[in-house]
């Protein structure tokens, strides 16, 4: 058996990442924004971008902000080749092959049906959910059902959680776990760009320890508790994961029973201060949707006085 066919990752350099996410910029300038940053991130970490071949709203600013960072970078990672696969369908492809930026793509796949598509963006190593509307909510449901039945390899699954986007549909998720109808995706969030880099490198990491693909997505449960750790201790730029990822791993390797509790309780701290964090975030946005509602039912209460 091969290392692919096991699901270990032969060379950590080449990781491919999946983006799925609007053709729309969102009424957020902080989507696009973000998502430029998201592909400057991807061309930094010498990944690979497999995408759905757009050159507009969201997934355009990933492939763009790809393209810029590699052309700094190419010499070392990439060569001449850029590193971004689009993959389309026929109807797609003949809509945009002329575009300039999508002319920049050294490789792209046509597949015959939307379906297909599905499934070959699906071979990534990562898979990243950033904003977008239902074609992006269809994505989502698929790669989960896809999974959770056994008919996609175990792997990471991020949602890139740019001013909360994704919150409604986390706690929905976690509605329908609690209510026996699906099991918990242990998805790893993340709220910006260095968060997402930091969760990136500590994929990078774990991959090119990993036995096989379910390993893998054991790893991904973990960090997803761990990463707050990791966000907490990189306090600026000279401080590097991967120093962090050698000093936790020798604690746990061979520290004394003292450092491997003081170790765990720092995770767990900084694991609730990230979700306390987070739901002030939520309360937030609840007081506003709440607000919302109470505006349209005093709309809907006037308009039934009318018909009295």
């Amino acid at each position: 058996m091969t290392n692919e066919e096991k699901g270990c990752v032969r060379s950590t350099k080449n990781l491919r990442v999946c983006v799925s996410g609007g053709h729309c910029d969102g009424k957020d300038p902080a989507y696009v924004e973000e998502c430029y940053k998201m592909g400057a991130k991807i061309a930094k970490m010498g990944f690979r971008l497999d995408y759905g071949f757009s050159n507009s709203g969201v997934m355009g600013a990933v492939a763009r902000g790809v393209l810029d960072n590699w052309r700094e970078r190419q010499d070392k990672y990439y060569g001449d080749v850029t590193p971004i696969v689009g993959v389309t369908t026929r109807e797609y492809y003949e809509l945009y092959e002329k575009d300039e930026v999508l002319q920049q793509i050294s490789e792209v796949v046509v597949e015959d049906t939307l379906e297909n598509r599905k499934i070959k963006l699906l071979e990534a190593d990562i898979v990243v959910f950033a904003p977008g509307g239902v074609g992006t909510l269809d994505e989502l449901a698929y790669d989960c059902v896809a999974m959770q039945d056994g008919f996609l390899k175990t792997k990471p699954f991020i949602i890139y959680n740019v001013n909360g986007f994704f919150y409604h549909i986390l706690e929905y998720l976690k509605v329908l776990a609690a209510s026996g109808f699906a099991s918990p995706v242990p998805f790893i969030v993340v709220d910006d760009s260095e968060e997402l880099e930091t969760a990136f490198r500590l994929l990078r990491m774990r991959y090119n320890n990993c036995a096989d693909a379910r390993e893998a997505y054991a790893n991904a449960r973990q960090l997803a508790y761990e990463l707050p750790y990791f966000l907490k201790k990189k306090t600026d730029s000279s401080v590097h994961v991967e120093d962090i990822w050698a000093e936790m791993k020798e604690i746990e390797a061979s520290g004394g029973e003292e450092q491997k509790q003081a170790l765990a309780s720092e995770i767990e701290q900084a694991y609730l201060e990230k979700e306390i964090e987070r739901m002030y975030d939520r309360l937030a946005k609840t007081g506003r949707d709440t607000a919302i509602v109470s505006d349209k039912l005093t709309r809907l209460k006037q308009r039934k006085k009318k018909w009295k």
